[in-house]
């Protein structure tokens, strides 16, 4: 139940200029060509960089179906359908495989966390709710307060038929070496750090799950082909290239650097919602300078 391999784009949800409570859904499709015209192999829709966070069931549907629609089936597209209320999940998961997703990205639960335990029958719950649609788990503990052990998404991958994968984003690298041991490698493992793509597919990754990407979409969709074409000195290069942008674009809390961003390289993102707020203005300058050097944007 393979979902992709290379670089998917975690792709912002871009909102009208005069009322950040709007989907802009024109540009939102002019973003998503764009990123298939420039070799983004995934796109991931309603993750964090998407603000999901902030959108109503009806709307975070009504985003992913959009998406699905407009994509066609020109790459896959992997939906964000995590909760911390496993019924909330079941449900999203359950609606957004009816459209057509080629994956689900289902985030661990967070505030309320639960144990190992809690997380293996929630994982499976959610599973249970789309049978026929590839998951793969997100881990992220800066976000949910809680880290899934590497035991737990052995385990998981074992148990469950459509638990396929995880983005990894606790940034412990020994914690990811660990997963792959337990799992012979089994498993399909997926950055969620932009500044650790190529140590991640050392140990067997097929690539990331990308914030960088919705700027520079060659950049990491060429990083990862080069590595799984055995350039692995090139895609180690683009690597220490793009460190600089990872920082920036990590300054203040994803996705405000990167939606001020997308608004500089005259995509029509939009504003944030609270209680994201707008991109200190010093901070701002400091990216636009970098998008400046990187090619990304005239002078």
């Amino acid at each position: 139940m393979s979902v992709f391999t290379g670089s998917a784009v975690a792709i912002v949800t871009p909102f009208k200029e005069d009322d950040a409570y709007q989907v802009n859904y024109e540009a939102f499709a002019d973003i998503i060509d764009d990123q298939i015209a420039r070799g983004t192999d995934a796109i991931v829709v309603c993750g964090s960089t998407g603000e999901a966070a902030t959108m109503t069931e009806k709307e975070h549907l009504d985003v992913c179906k959009f998406c699905i629609d407009h994509v066609h089936g020109r790459v896959p597209v992997i939906a964000g359908t995590g909760s911390n209320c496993t019924r909330t999940a079941m449900e999203l998961s359950a609606e957004v495989a009816g459209y057509g997703a080629d994956g689900l990205l289902v985030v661990s639960p967070y505030y309320n966390k639960g144990t190992q335990e809690g997380l293996c029958t929630h994982f499976a719950k959610v599973a249970s709710a789309a049978p026929e649609t590839p998951i793969i788990l997100y881990n992220v503990p800066s976000r949910t307060g809680g880290n899934i052990l590497p035991a737990t998404v052995a385990r998981l991958v074992k148990d469950v038929p459509n638990i396929v994968g995880i983005k990894e984003a606790s940034g412990n690298i020994s914690q990811v070496v660990k997963l792959m041991a337990l799992t012979d490698g089994n498993i399909e493992l997926y950055s969620g750090n932009d500044d650790q793509v190529v140590p991640l597919m050392s140990m067997g990754g097929l690539g990331v799950i990308s914030v960088v990407a919705n700027c520079a979409p060659e950049l990491m969709h060429d990083m990862c082909e080069r590595f799984h074409k055995g350039d692995v000195a090139g895609a180690a290069q683009i690597q220490r290239h793009i460190d600089e942008l990872c920082d920036l674009l990590f300054m203040e809390v994803n996705p405000i650097p990167v939606k001020k961003a997308m608004n500089l390289l005259g995509f029509a993102a939009g504003p944030l919602r609270l209680p994201l707020t707008e991109m200190e203005p010093a901070h701002a300058e400091q990216l636009r300078e970098a998008l400046v050097r990187y090619g990304l944007l005239e002078g």
